[in-house]
């Protein structure tokens, strides 16, 4: 998701809530305790430089479970970062988050709640490293949420489904 989205939706909402893949929502008593701009210089195995930036969130649990952070403060805290960091592109979202380690995701938005989404390694140059096109990783087709649990609930112990 892109930051403009972001900025959108927070617009549109009363609460913030972040769900993690596993459809466990991050504590409601979160902080979002750093906005960044990071930049990514890399060469890839192929000798292929490439260059990456994107809008990273940084979110935290502490002990005070009375916080709340409100939609307008967290786009104001946006806003702030974009004059402060000269973030002047539309780029893309990436959210830390602490598990048993940091984990890195991309960001989506469904049914008024942001989703945390995995993020995978990938080789970049497959081709030049003799990676045969068979096995290559297909791409997961993306489902949300709500689409599954709908199909779910479709399905009945009875109905043949299952």
């Amino acid at each position: 998701m892109k930051l403009k989205e972001v900025k959108q939706h927070l617009a549109e909402l009363d609460s913030l809530i972040f769900n993690l893949p596993d459809g466990e929502s991050v504590p409601e008593h979160f902080h979002v305790t750093e906005v960044g701009l990071v930049k990514r210089n890399f060469i890839d195995c192929g000798g292929t430089i490439r260059n990456e930036k994107a809008v990273n969130f940084q979110l935290w649990t502490a002990e005070d479970v009375d916080h709340r952070l409100e939609p307008s403060k967290l786009k104001n805290i946006i806003l702030l970062s974009e004059e402060k960091l000269g973030i002047s592109e539309d780029l893309e979202v990436e959210v830390e988050y602490q598990g048993n380690t940091i984990g890195k995701y991309h960001l989506d938005f469904a049914d008024g709640k942001f989703i945390l989404q995995t993020t995978l390694t990938d080789c970049l140059a497959k081709d030049s490293c003799g990676i045969p096109q068979n096995e290559m990783p297909k791409k997961k087709p993306k489902m949300k949420l709500s689409e599954l649990q709908a199909k779910t609930q479709a399905c009945s112990p009875n109905s043949g489904c299952c």
